[in-house]
């Protein structure tokens, strides 16, 4: 498995004793309690979080000014694991400056999108998309289960979903570097240095409270790009909330938007994977390792 771009050396498991800082990054955290259960299950494991009392940091709607939060990046002393605290927004901010990446694990998802997106466009291996500390409590217990394997180092099951397209059968499976993204998120990080090489890879897109309209004006901007074009296999995620909540007006449904946006591009297409906002878990993938799409199959497995 290897990173995206880049030569840096793949990010070595971690081990019991080894220690978590906190990453807030995006929106202010509104609920201490929550991030406190996620700090207490990573505890269990083995992991050792560092002091942290900036809970009640706030700057606006942000969880503190922008050099606050880009000085969690770098945390002292140092940490084998980076966990965000929650999404919202914010974290693109952080990337008007140069971020000294370090070595390790960076997990979160949603807003943290623009860090892992920044992080794998510079070559540096170690970000997952995954669980938030606010949410990692409140996940399934195989979810759970799956980001403690992959931190640790041990072998993850397959995921499954619904292929779409007869056609993308007869492709066979692909095989290519894994990236996962919030939609829109990814989408206003696009024409940035922050974008890791798509050419070949294997996308996996996730969203909330986006109307279909949405979707399909942001990826008809990824279509005008030539982006899903460069693809070797694309999978949506869950898209919570997507829906248009008055189907009295007509239109596309957030399915038909999907499917209609991908129909033509002749690669595999997988629907329904476990990754993303809402009830059902939120499947850790480990950003630019190499994955096959299996359509035959309908399932993602990493190599």
């Amino acid at each position: 498995m290897v990173p995206t771009r880049g030569s840096s050396q793949l990010t070595p498991p971690l081990q019991a004793g080894d220690a978590v800082a906190v990453v807030a990054a995006s929106s202010a955290i509104d609920d201490a309690s929550r991030l406190q259960e996620g700090l207490e299950l990573l505890s269990s494991w083995g992991l050792q979080p560092l002091p942290w009392d900036a809970s009640k940091r706030r700057w606006g709607y942000l969880a503190g000014t922008d050099d606050q939060r880009r000085t969690d990046l770098n945390p002292s002393p140092t940490a084998p694991l980076l966990a965000c605290a929650r999404g919202g927004w914010g974290a693109a901010r952080l990337l008007e400056e140069p971020i000294r990446w370090q070595p390790g694990w960076l997990l979160g998802f949603s807003d943290v999108t623009a860090l892992l997106w920044a992080r794998l466009a510079a070559g540096i291996d170690g970000g997952i998309h995954g669980p938030l500390l606010t949410t990692l409590a409140g996940e399934p217990l195989w979810s759970q289960q799956r980001l403690q394997d992959l931190l640790f180092g041990r072998a993850l099951p397959d995921l499954r979903g619904e292929t779409w397209s007869a056609a993308s059968v007869s492709t066979g499976a692909v095989r290519g570097p894994l990236v996962a993204a919030n939609l829109t998120v990814a989408t206003h990080l696009l024409g940035s240095p922050h974008v890791p090489a798509l050419q070949g890879a294997i996308l996996v897109l996730e969203d909330v409270a986006e109307a279909p309209y949405r979707l399909d004006r942001m990826l008809t901007q990824w279509r005008l790009l030539g982006l899903l074009q460069k693809l070797g296999g694309l999978c949506f995620g869950r898209f919570s909330d997507c829906n248009d909540q008055d189907p009295e007006r007509g239109g596309f449904s957030l399915e038909q938007v999907l499917r209609e946006r991908c129909s033509d591009l002749g690669i595999p297409v997988l629907s329904g994977l476990p990754v993303g906002h809402g009830p059902g878990g939120n499947a850790a993938l480990p950003m630019g390792r190499l994955a096959e799409l299996d359509p035959a199959q309908g399932c993602l497995r990493l190599l």
